[in-house]
């Protein structure tokens, strides 16, 4: 059945043009009531300029899709329509329709989050693809969503009864229910930037004018209690909704949500995150990158540089993931949270996003290469090839491994944000300003460039060889620069163009500038040098991870002890992944402790791609090539 679905997504293939605008920097500005209040050194290309090509990250894509088209609309709408007292379905009368496993079967507010996640991926996908289906499909869920917004009466929009909202409001414990209507919001406006759906901007305008409504009238008091509760990046949505639309009760709900508690001590560069709840965190940092956006608010500017810097100098793993069960930690003792929970996939995915704001502030490969280091290592190897289910945590623990969704039963928020994730592959490879394009990452894939009517195909097996090879297509002769970026991990790059050899130089922000007229047929090689070499863990220089360029090995420790229903989750437990007993062996470390930091001599190549075997037998890969078995990312080194 899944493949039958798969041939029908992609029989509707097309390259027609989304109607789409975005809110992320630089993109179909004009079309938005707010414009931007800063000048952006680089700007996106459009989710719809760019097409994936054959690669694993073009395979990750198909997987999703089948997924996500396989999810009867009918099923996400559910909860929605009990709960508002509008019948589940009708197919010859009254039927009843099976609410969703996971998180969705809960009798609390996290119900509906996945609906807004789906939302945004069927309208990410519509855009990486252009096929109809995913339209179809994002249609008819915001169809049936405006059907329940209009029996509530009022502009609320949800799965869970306004009580809970009531009972935020009145400090009451609850859960976290602006998170969840924050997902919703999120992905109506996604509908409508990347699908062209009026109806979906119309319900989250619905959505604002209750909220406004609701809280408009609260004291200080009240809003600094109700905030404790985990709300998401609904913050943002409200900028966002105020870029698309002027009314100035969307910039006044994002102002309401502005946590002093965590924002303040950022101000003043305190980098003291204690144990906080690491997603918690992050969007609140990122409706910061949006207020500096739209505002010129440089103090929101210089918070989310230096939250970045700080995530990335002291908080992140060596896949360029962050958290330990979801929390920060004292990093004084950072190799002890090496552990089983590490790496909540959502926290990544945020970081990406905050990424992508600030390389188009800046334009520093050093951003970049993180990018592509957490892409890679955690967003690229969350998916599981055989059956496309992803896993909630990353786990690094030594002889843990990764622990799978289910189909159905399963859906927590790193498999809502991995939907949207394993969509999107295309919208950070290449960037824009007024002189050329920058290329970022190196993903097969074509980039329609409409401004100068130059198309690029790049062409290349990376990370498995260490080629890149791009061609130029152009009517016209055309005068503009290629920005390469220089990775920190290659010393020393070669470039040929049309096969003569260029002087590599790189200039104050770490890329290779090629400024020349492009003629039609042109062509660049680029050969990236990779080594092996260690990253060791910030407080112990002999517990290291080994990498080959950007990529993260891991060493392949088998299945012994692994038993059903490993690797999935338990699809009788709405979540298991916090509590997973991995059973790991007695004495499974021993086979990773090696006796030289010159990884070169504990570590020999293997045939061909990137297969080593250690000293003492252990063959290793890519991390995100090793599923369905124990592995170990982290080495203990003995001098």
């Amino acid at each position: 059945m899944k493949g039958k679905i798969l041939t029908i997504a992609l029989s509707l293939l097309t390259l027609q043009t989304v109607n789409s605008q975005s809110v992320y920097p630089g993109m179909f500005e004009s079309e938005q009531k707010i414009k931007s209040g800063i000048e952006y050194p680089v700007k996106c290309f459009n989710l719809n300029d760019v097409r994936l090509l054959p690669s694993r990250f073009k395979e990750n894509m198909d997987r999703d899709s089948v997924w996500m088209i396989s999810i009867d609309v009918n099923r996400l709408l559910h909860s929605f329509r009990t709960t508002a007292g509008v019948f589940a379905g009708r197919e010859g009368g009254y039927m009843t329709v099976e609410k969703l496993g996971g998180w969705e079967s809960l009798d609390c507010e996290l119900r509906g989050h996945i609906t807004g996640h789906i939302l945004s991926a069927y309208s990410l996908m519509y855009a990486a693809t252009g096929s109809e289906v995913f339209k179809l499909k994002g249609d008819s869920l915001v169809k049936g969503l405006s059907e329940v917004q209009k029996a509530y009466g009022t502009g609320y929009l949800s799965a869970f009864p306004e009580e809970l909202i009531n009972r935020n409001i009145r400090g009451t414990s609850v859960w976290a229910p602006w998170y969840t209507l924050h997902k919703i919001l999120s992905g109506l406006i996604d509908q409508y930037l990347y699908s062209g759906n009026s109806q979906a901007l119309n319900l989250a305008q619905g959505m604002a004018n209750w909220a406004y409504a609701k809280l408009r009238n609260l004291d200080d008091g009240v809003r600094r209690k109700m905030i404790r509760n985990e709300f998401g990046g609904i913050n943002e949505s409200f900028y966002n909704l105020y870029a698309l639309t002027g009314n100035d009760d969307y910039s006044w709900l994002a102002t309401f949500f502005y946590h002093n508690d965590v924002i303040d001590p950022l101000k003043k560069k305190i980098d003291d995150l204690g144990t906080k709840h690491t997603n918690t965190f992050i969007p609140k940092v990122l409706a910061e990158a949006r207020n500096y956006e739209l505002t010129g608010d440089i103090a929101s500017k210089n918070l989310s540089e230096f939250f970045w810097k700080t995530m990335i100098d002291k908080h992140t793993f060596a896949p360029g993931c962050s958290s330990d069960k979801e929390h920060f930690f004292d990093t004084n003792r950072f190799s002890e949270h090496i552990s089983g929970y590490t790496g909540e996939t959502c926290c990544t995915y945020n970081m990406l996003k905050l990424s992508k704001h600030l390389f188009c502030w800046n334009a520093t490969s050093d951003i970049a290469d993180y990018y592509e280091r957490a892409l890679y290592n955690h967003i690229l190897g969350q998916q599981d090839p055989k059956t496309g289910m992803v896993a909630y945590f990353l786990p690094l623990k030594t002889g843990s491994h990764k622990v799978y969704s289910t189909p159905f039963n399963s859906f927590w928020c790193c498999v809502g944000s991995g939907f949207e994730s394993h969509a999107k592959y295309a919208e950070s490879i290449y960037f824009h300003n007024d002189k050329g394009v920058f290329v970022n990452l190196f993903i097969p894939s074509v980039l329609s460039w409409k401004e100068k009517n130059v198309e690029i195909t790049q062409f290349t097996d990376f990370p498995y060889e260490d080629e890149v090879h791009f061609k130029i297509a152009t009517e016209e002769p055309s005068q503009f620069t290629v920005y390469l970026r220089y990775p920190s991990w290659s010393k020393n790059v070669e470039v040929k163009i049309n096969g003569k050899k260029l002087r590599v130089r790189t200039n104050s922000n770490g890329y290779i500038e090629i400024d020349r007229t492009w003629k039609n047929g042109d062509e660049i090689l680029v050969k990236y040098d990779m080594k092996l070499h260690w990253e060791s863990a910030p407080d112990n220089k002999n517990i290291a991870a080994l990498l080959y360029g950007p990529v993260v090995l891991a060493g392949k420790l088998g299945t012994e002890g692994m038993k059903a229903p490993a690797p999935y989750s338990n699809p009788e437990l709405y979540n298991d992944y916090y509590t997973y007993d991995y059973n790991i062996p007695e004495n499974i470390e021993n086979k990773t402790i090696v006796k030289s930091i010159k990884p070169e001599r504990s570590f020999v190549k293997k045939g061909d791609g990137l297969k080593f075997i250690s000293d003492k037998g252990v063959e290793l890969e890519p991390l995100f090539d090793v599923h369905r078995q124990r592995y170990a990312v982290y080495w203990k080194i003995e001098e």
